[in-house]
């Protein structure tokens, strides 16, 4: 367990959030599989200070196992500050301040890891979030813009010092977007440097993984992200090891397609079915990863319009390991 402000965090993994994937309905999933803490996805400050409606369902963390982080984008520290008014009072239970985020159409406006550029006006719209509300603000941020910008170091100590209650660091550049190799030695730096707790993010792809960044790092947290998409027995099997020191198996066919389902139904039930089912497109692609049978089926979920046809294909594949 470690702590957030006064926010206790049960165990040490953390669900990222991804932009079109850790929506509501996902965030249950990865709870229910032990996540000490998820986050949501990444929410517009402006789409909030206008209250679109779209915005708003995406901060409704109605129902949701407490404690649930709800992340916030943005360039002015006003609109930002209000934004984390908006979540505070939706319930939330940590913001977190998104200054990583290298997609372009982000990095144009001067938001996510374009503000890793600019250090004085990060350390106002800390400032101004951190003022604006009494639940505990955290920072998630990269090494650095390019190879040759990594000031990650810098914007850690300006959070701290403006009232960040912790800072999580995916050890990539922005330059590097999801490629290469992240760098652990500055998630290492940041713990040896920072008061307020660190977690570590980037290339965790198994348990064995997560354990590796938390002995080489020293960090208080991981971070797992893309690696549960379609598998978040990750963090089941994660904090296992993490918390225990147990090594699970990874689960059969029948639990991946039940989980599958399950996560269906609660998009359905949240989104309604023409959306959920065209969002979970992917997200049964993705659980059905490695499965045999899965590459001639992909296609077919991707033209099913209804969560019966959804449901039908993918039990496919449990009928099929269940003949071995």
């Amino acid at each position: 367990m470690f702590k957030i402000g006064d926010v206790c965090i049960d165990n040490a993994v953390v669900a990222a959030p991804m932009a079109g994937v850790t929506d509501q309905a996902f965030r249950i999933i990865l709870k229910s599989f032990g996540a000490g803490l998820v986050v949501s996805e990444m929410i517009s400050d402006m789409g909030l200070v206008h209250q679109q409606e779209r915005t708003l369902r995406m901060i409704d963390i109605t129902g949701e196992t407490p404690p649930v982080a709800v992340q916030i984008f943005g360039s002015q520290p006003e609109p930002m500050a209000i934004a984390a008014s908006e979540v505070a009072n939706k319930g939330a239970a940590i913001i977190d301040i998104n200054m990583g985020c290298p997609t372009p159409k982000i990095v144009k406006n001067g938001e996510g890891s374009a503000l890793m550029r600019d250090i004085p006006r990060s350390r106002t719209i800390i400032r101004a979030v951190v003022e604006a509300v009494k639940i505990p603000v955290t920072v998630k941020m990269r090494l650095g813009w390019d190879a040759d910008n990594k000031n990650c170091l810098d914007l850690a100590q300006a959070a701290q010092e403006e009232g960040a209650a912790a800072v999580t660091l995916h050890a990539r550049t922005r330059d590097q977007y999801y490629s290469g190799t992240a760098d652990w030695s500055y998630i290492r730096q940041l713990k040896q440097q920072l008061t307020i707790p660190v977690i570590g993010n980037g290339d965790i792809w198994s348990a064995q993984d997560a354990l590796r960044m938390k002995e080489e790092t020293g960090c208080d947290a991981v971070m797992i992200g893309r690696a549960t998409m379609g598998n978040p027995f990750i963090i089941r099997k994660s904090v296992a090891l993490l918390e225990k020191n147990l090594r699970l198996e990874h689960p059969n066919a029948e639990e991946r397609i039940t989980t599958a389902i399950k996560h269906l139904e609660l998009v359905c039930e949240f989104k309604g079915e023409a959306v959920g089912v065209r969002e979970m497109r992917k997200h049964f692609s993705w659980y059905i990863k490695g499965m045999r049978g899965a590459a001639r089926l992909r296609e077919e979920i991707n033209r099913a319009t209804t969560r019966q046809q959804l449901i039908d294909l993918i039990r496919i594949l449990i009928d099929a390991d269940n003949a071995d």
